[in-house]
């Protein structure tokens, strides 16, 4: 059963991964932010889904040859297939970019397949073409190299690391302009829904600071007529 309501999901599309870090961190939880990754094609909007993931492990030639493609339960095909649509597959090649993770015939099955968008702490090979589709795609940097040259396909839907974040199966991904960020799956509906909150409160600080006011007692409001007026913002704005 999915941890993912169509009405968290909504949420979440609203919301950016810096107030999701913000969240986060307040229940403790510092590192989940996935580092030197990037968005290939940002203008989709904010990527959401649950995490299926796949997992490299350095490539050793006598087990790792260009045959091993024709073999249909190769991890790597698998994982294409066999992602959820709605979900994202997030892939650990262990923050090495020099080989590609996968390249735009892969991405292009995904994004037929309905899956919500693929994450790399490695490289993507046709990136430009990638940047074209109709699927929010994130990764290190380019990387022209077959995968076969120096990763190898082991595992799905395990957990692995990805970008120096702990990422298991079912956790929640979270993508925007900036990056990705992983939700642990249990407290997913109560950090989207604070998310929500904090949004609303920034924009109406955003909205203040436009108008020339200070931040001292805005942000953080520790002025009680911050309150008053974010409340009558609130009802003027229907947020």
């Amino acid at each position: 059963m999915s941890n993912l309501s169509a009405a968290t999901r909504d949420k979440l599309k609203t919301v950016s991964t810096a107030t999701i870090s913000t969240a986060l961190f307040k229940r403790g939880l510092r590192n989940q932010f996935i580092q030197d990754v990037h968005p290939i094609n940002p203008g989709h909007g904010n990527m959401v889904g649950e995490a299926f993931t796949l997992r490299y492990i350095p490539a050793r030639e006598d087990l790792n040859p260009i045959t091993v493609f024709q073999n249909r339960a190769h991890p790597q095909r698998k994982a294409v297939e066999e992602c959820p649509p709605g979900a994202v597959i997030v892939i650990d090649s262990r923050k090495d970019a020099r080989a590609a993770s996968a390249g735009a015939i892969l991405v292009r099955r995904l994004m037929v397949r309905g899956v919500a968008g693929v994450v790399t702490d490695g490289g993507f090979r046709d990136s430009p073409e990638i940047a074209d589709l109709a699927i929010p795609a994130y990764h290190h940097r380019p990387s022209a190299p077959t995968n076969l040259t120096l990763h190898q396909a082991l595992d799905i839907n395990v957990p692995i690391g990805c970008g120096d974040v702990a990422v298991w199966p079912g956790d929640i991904v979270v993508g925007d302009g900036e990056g990705v960020i992983i939700i642990p799956a249990g407290i997913v509906d109560e950090i989207a829904a604070e998310a929500v909150e904090m949004t609303a409160f920034e924009d109406f600080v955003a909205e203040k600071v436009l108008e020339g006011r200070s931040i001292l007692g805005l942000y953080p409001a520790t002025d009680p007529q911050t309150g008053v007026d974010f409340a009558a913002w609130r009802k003027a704005n229907g947020r």
